[in-house]
């Protein structure tokens, strides 16, 4: 079975030429020389119907995703947000209504987020409809949020609440029979249209050690920062942030439990790790954002995430995060 991780590290990362602007492909950006004392961040995301999205999704919200998910690696790393570049595979039947829509949802999301599209390119096809979107932001030089710097005695640190969109995706597959309609509908939107943490990101520099954006699943994000950072981290489930929602999913049997919480993927929250001495400087930042800023663990010594319950104990997590090539949750 192919991983995806594997793959990038075996093809992919010997085609940087040792470039220091690639950050090894270990990261969710580049990070290029800008104007002076600045550097430009750099990322790309690609979507696809049945991977990402459903066909049928409403199409200015296909299009408002595939923002958010880029700047939400953006934010991710203190940067902010400046320029798109969009690219776009059309199955030669869509019809003109959709594609009003779609620039519509584009044009919403560049409104409220202050960006541009600046370049692209548009191809028709067979299908499916295939979208990928490069943006490009902003960060003063050597304050990038890393995924590398993560200490041992570090605090883990998560914005929002974990486990809303990979519930939000059982939804739409038809399986919240048992929710409220205010419950299904608040899942159901936290899949279709993730918050990009873009007034928090830059807000995190030089008070955050590593970060990234949940997309892959909680405990397999943490141990792309471990990897990367060559340390260890245990989570403590108990401490795991939940929406209303998202209790009342799980106590109507929605998932797998804990499994999907710590395993389901795109939430676009902020998993960041700081300094114990930083926490009151971080709580003050939650109360100034209106948003909620949770420890969930700690970075220790070793290697790999673990999952502990209220006593310390190891904890079984299920699958890992998602891997392209095995399959799993969108």
């Amino acid at each position: 079975m192919v991983d995806e991780f594997d793959l990038i590290k075996r093809l992919f990362a010997p085609l940087t030429a040792g470039r220091p602007e690639a950050l090894g492909l270990i990261d969710d950006v580049a990070l290029i020389p800008g104007p002076a004392g600045h550097q430009w961040a750099v990322t790309k995301d690609a979507m696809a119907a049945g991977v990402h999205f459903f066909p049928d999704d409403p199409p200015d919200l296909i299009a408002r995703k595939l923002i958010r998910v880029n700047l939400s690696d953006l934010a991710a790393k203190g940067a902010e947000p400046q320029f798109l570049l969009l690219a776009t595979c059309f199955p030669r039947d869509i019809d003109a209504g959709w594609l009003d829509r779609f620039a519509s949802g584009l044009k919403t999301d560049c409104d409220l987020f202050k960006v541009a599209v600046i370049g692209g390119d548009t191809i028709a096809t067979p299908g499916p409809l295939v979208l990928s979107l490069t943006a490009v932001g902003m960060v003063p030089e050597g304050a990038a949020l890393l995924r590398s710097n993560a200490c041992s005695g570090d605090h883990v640190w998560l914005s929002g609440t974990v486990g809303d969109s990979a519930l939000g995706l059982l939804v739409a597959q038809g399986e919240g029979k048992g929710l409220s309609e205010t419950d299904a509908s608040y899942l159901l939107n936290r899949y279709r249209l993730p918050r990009p943490r873009v007034a928090l990101g830059p807000r995190l520099r030089g008070l955050a050690h590593a970060s990234m954006d949940v997309s892959d699943g909680l405990l397999g994000d943490i141990g792309h920062i471990c990897r990367a950072s060559k340390v260890g981290a245990v989570i403590e489930a108990d401490r795991l942030p939940l929406s209303t929602a998202a209790r009342a999913a799980l106590s109507a049997g929605l998932g797998e439990g804990l499994t999907t919480i710590v395993s389901g993927g795109d939430d676009y929250e902020i998993l960041f790790t700081a300094a114990p001495e930083a926490e009151d400087a971080l709580l003050a930042l939650s109360a100034e954002l209106d948003l909620e800023l949770t420890r969930i663990g700690r970075i220790v010594p070793g290697e790999g995430a673990t999952l502990v319950d209220a006593e310390g104990r190891a904890m079984a997590s299920g699958r890992g995060g998602y891997n392209h090539f095995s399959g799993g949750p969108a």
